[in-house]
């Protein structure tokens, strides 16, 4: 396969630097489409538009397909920035950005070529393995339901994982057009509303050999070494740096009012004024930083590692249990921040309710299940090698 133009700089800093900007570029529109997708249960098609123009959701693809193919860490500056503006989109810009990238990577030449002949693509996406794949000729009859499909309303594809019955590979990783599922509009959530991550079906679908790839098959996926992480690490810092940008929202936005917001039933102080706060803020602050530090220490030498194939188990459950713990963190800090801003963050349409929400919510995801310090424990007691998913 020839190289695609690629608008992309392949040194990390200027990388970096571009899709920041991208971000920049993009700001004003996320924003204003924010409260939007909140009431929609789903991205606004503001958002949509903004994601799709500036390119971020290449992320995470191949740059031989004309993806950025940037660094663990630009990722999670980038996820990070996008959060500060909406976290509804940070998360489906990421989730697609993973699928999308995901499934490129090891597809075969004529069908990556094929799908990105209509543009590059959204790909909405399951980690869990489901459903039934029944062998017939020229390929598979799909059926299954999968949860959490973040941004599956405004995808392209779907790819989900499925289990084969009969003779052939365990599992198939079946990429399919959204033309071709169906979308149940479950998402009644806690927090995360607007990222639309309603359950999705494919009922008895034909799927074409060339478009089901056998999980287990070994075969190198194109790009370097950010393509042969595999999961869960290709996915792990994407948690982390989350979280615990949505820690920094926080703080962001309880300092914010923090001057104006007076505590007391006659007169009373400001909330700036109370040293309580003043303390929350600023151990708070060191806390999300910490966080940020680990995330990317164990990001860099798990990439690291993977320089030639695939990357060292220990470092990949270390960055699991590096998400957990910004998970945590983030749950900590804004349950704290959410307290001492008093009667007005429990009202709908308060930002401190919001992001109290929405770490409620994603604590929730497989990907970053306190089960991995247990994991951890193990590798650093020297019982097992570690790097499954919990």
């Amino acid at each position: 396969m020839s190289a695609h133009e690629n608008e992309f700089p392949q040194d990390r800093e200027a990388n970096r630097a571009y899709l920041l900007a991208a971000v920049d570029s993009a700001a004003d529109a996320l924003a204003a489409g924010r409260d939007e997708s909140e009431q929609l249960r789903r991205l606004s098609p503001t958002s949509v538009e903004a994601l799709r123009s500036s390119g971020l959701f290449k992320l995470k693809s191949p740059r031989v397909l004309g993806g950025a193919e940037a660094h663990p860490v630009t990722q999670m500056d980038v996820i990070e920035a996008v959060t500060m503006i909406d976290p509804a989109a940070a998360w489906c810009m990421f989730i697609t950005a993973s699928a999308t990238g995901a499934t490129l990577s090891v597809l075969a030449d004529e069908t990556a070529e094929s799908i990105l002949a209509g543009g590059f693509p959204f790909m909405a996406a399951s980690l869990r393995p489901g459903g039934a794949a029944r062998r017939v000729e020229g390929g598979y009859r799909v059926s299954g339901r999968w949860a959490w499909g973040s941004g599956v309303e405004h995808a392209d594809w779907v790819t989900v994982p499925v289990f084969c019955e009969g003779d052939g590979p365990p599992i198939v990783r079946a990429v399919v057009p959204t033309g071709d599922v169906i979308v149940h509009d479950n998402w009644h959530t806690l927090g995360m509303r607007g990222t639309g991550s309603c359950d999705y079906e494919l009922d008895d679908v034909f799927v074409p050999d060339s478009f089901a790839v056998d999980v287990f098959s070994g075969e190198p996926p194109k790009g370097g070494a950010l393509m042969r992480l595999g999961l869960p690490a290709f996915v792990v810092n994407e948690h982390g740096s989350f979280a615990y940008a949505l820690g920094r929202l926080a703080l962001r936005t309880a300092s914010e009012s923090a001057m104006e917001k007076r505590r007391g039933y006659v007169g009373g102080v400001s909330l700036a004024d109370r040293q309580v706060f003043q303390r929350t803020v600023g151990q708070g602050t060191i806390r999300m930083n910490a966080c940020a530090l680990a995330m990317a220490d164990a990001m860099e030498r798990m990439f690291d590692s993977a320089a030639a194939g695939p990357p060292d188990p220990a470092l990949v459950t270390e960055a699991q249990a590096a998400a957990v713990w910004c998970t945590d963190e983030a749950i900590d800090l804004v349950g704290e921040l959410f307290r001492l801003t008093g009667g007005s963050a429990v009202m709908n349409g308060s930002e401190m309710q919001r992001i109290l929400r929405d770490i409620y919510t994603v604590q929730s995801h497989l990907m970053v299940s306190a089960v991995v310090y247990e994991q951890y424990g193990q590798i650093l007691l020297g019982m097992t090698e570690g790097g499954a998913l919990p």
